[in-house]
C-alpha cells in the first residue's frame, strides 16, 4: 500500500514556483544559445573579416545588412582579436610555440561516445606588442580619457572606444594603426602644453 504525503499549500506553491523558475532559466539559456548561433551565422564571419581588414566597430555596424547591435559587434571583434593574437591578455613570452587544446568526439564499436583530449602545438606568430591600459584609464576618469584622445583622428578614436577594454593591462600587436595611436598619445604627454 502506497503512502501519500500532503504538502502544505505554501510548499506546493513554492515547488511550483521553483519548477517554473528552472524552466525559465533553461529557456533563457536556450534562447541565448540560439541568439549566439543566429548572430554567428548571420554576421559573425563578416564582422571578423571586416575587423581583420582594419574596420572599426562603428564602420562594421554601418556596413552590415543583418541588424546587429554595436555591443555585440564589439564583443565579437574583441574575442576575435584575443583568439587570433592581435590582443594578448597576458604579457607576451619568448616561447615560440603554444598549446591548443581541443576535444575529439569518438564512438567505439558498441556505440559508446567518448571525448579524447588532443593537444596541438602550434607556432606562435613572432610579433612586437605594445602594452596599454585603456580599460583602467576609462574606469578612472572617462572624461579625462576622452579629452586625452582628442589628439587622435576620428577613426583611431572610434577604434579605441569601439573595443571593450578590460580593467587590466593588455598587449596589442604593434601594427601600423596601434603604433600611430600610441606614438601620438605619448608625444602629447611629453610635449609641453
Amino acid at each position: 500500500m502506497k503512502q501519500f504525503s500532503v504538502m502544505p499549500g505554501n510548499q506546493q506553491i513554492s515547488n511550483a514556483y521553483n519548477g517554473a523558475k528552472r524552466r525559465d532559466m533553461s529557456n533563457e539559456a536556450f534562447n541565448k544559445a540560439l541568439s549566439n548561433f543566429t548572430h554567428d551565422f548571420a554576421s559573425g564571419g563578416a564582422i571578423r573579416h571586416l575587423a581583420d581588414n582594419g574596420f572599426t566597430v562603428m564602420e562594421i555596424h554601418d556596413r552590415l545588412d543583418f541588424p546587429t547591435p554595436a555591443s555585440v559587434i564589439s564583443e565579437t571583434v574583441w574575442k576575435h582579436f584575443v583568439d587570433t593574437g592581435v590582443i594578448l591578455l597576458d604579457p607576451p613570452d619568448a616561447s615560440k610555440t603554444k598549446e591548443k587544446i581541443s576535444f575529439v568526439k569518438e564512438q567505439n564499436s558498441l556505440g559508446k561516445t567518448t571525448f579524447r583530449r588532443v593537444v596541438e602545438i602550434t607556432e606562435k606568430p613572432q610579433a612586437e606588442y605594445i602594452a596599454c591600459d585603456f580599460g583602467k584609464q576609462i574606469y578612472r576618469d572617462k572624461n579625462a580619457f576622452e579629452k586625452k584622445l582628442e589628439i587622435l583622428n576620428e577613426r583611431d578614436r572610434d577604434y579605441i572606444f569601439g573595443l571593450p577594454w578590460p580593467l587590466q593591462t593588455v598587449y596589442h600587436i604593434a601594427d601600423e594603426r596601434f603604433v600611430r595611436i600610441m606614438t601620438k598619445l605619448s608625444d602629447s604627454e611629453t610635449s609641453p602644453p
